[in-house]
């Protein structure tokens, strides 16, 4: 189907059987990234997938923020007949806990998302790096560099307040995380360790989250497809 929203065109696609699950794609990720993961889950639920604005086959969009996006997830769902198994990667699992913090869903699965890290990633000595780093991003995409680099700042911004959320949510909520989520190499060390800091001030704060953690980078959705359809299967 086809969802109009916000002045932009958002096709999803629906297909499976089994309990209704709802996959989010993170920041310049698209359904066609995805395929693998898509296809695996579908042997297990039925699968709601789609495009962000101005991602794989959906329209661009005027804005491209916080709010922006989460108007896009909150559009997808709203077409549901009953609360699902809601799964977010990246920017799409910071989506997810703000969507289910508003509206009930079944359960969360947050993949290297949402992560409450007790250090902002962009500080003044990272912003050379990523105002480069989002000019290669940028290529070929809807979205501009500078469009890339706030919203990258934004999500810093949230990730600073995401803990609180947490605390509300009456839902199970399942995080699967990367190891290595910066690569390596500069800063690397750092941001990987500030990234298992943030999940285990989660795990301390809200206890009855489960962590699973993948010897992987951040485009694990992509490279570790098998692996995080085994631990769905379960939730």
């Amino acid at each position: 189907m086809t969802i109009h929203h916000d002045g932009v065109t958002i096709p999803v696609s629906r297909g499976g059987r089994g309990r209704p699950l709802v996959l989010c794609p993170g920041l310049l990720t698209t359904q066609d990234d995805l395929r693998e993961l898509i296809e695996l889950l579908r042997l297990d639920h039925e699968v709601v997938s789609f495009d962000l604005r101005g991602h794989g086959r959906s329209s661009p969009g005027s804005r491209y923020t916080f709010d922006a996006f989460l108007g896009d997830l909150t559009a997808v769902l709203a077409t549901l007949d009953e609360p699902p198994l809601l799964v977010g990667h990246s920017l799409g699992a910071d989506l997810a806990v703000h969507h289910a913090t508003e509206h009930p869903v079944a359960g969360l699965v947050l993949i290297d998302g949402a992560n409450p890290v007790p250090s902002p990633f962009l500080g003044p000595e990272d912003l050379p790096e990523f105002r480069a780093m989002a000019a290669e991003l940028a290529v070929g995409q809807a979205l501009s560099a500078a469009d890339i680099l706030d919203l990258n700042l934004e999500i810093d911004a949230v990730r600073g307040s995401i803990l609180d959320r947490f605390r509300r949510l009456d839902c199970p909520v399942t995080m699967i995380m990367s190891s290595s989520m910066a690569g390596e190499g500069g800063r690397a060390a750092w941001r990987n360790q500030n990234w298992r800091a943030g999940i285990e001030r989660l795990t301390r704060e809200v206890p009855s989250v489960v962590t699973h953690w993948l010897d992987a980078g951040h485009g694990l959705v992509v490279t570790h497809a098998r692996e995080i359809a085994r631990i769905l299967a379960r939730c």
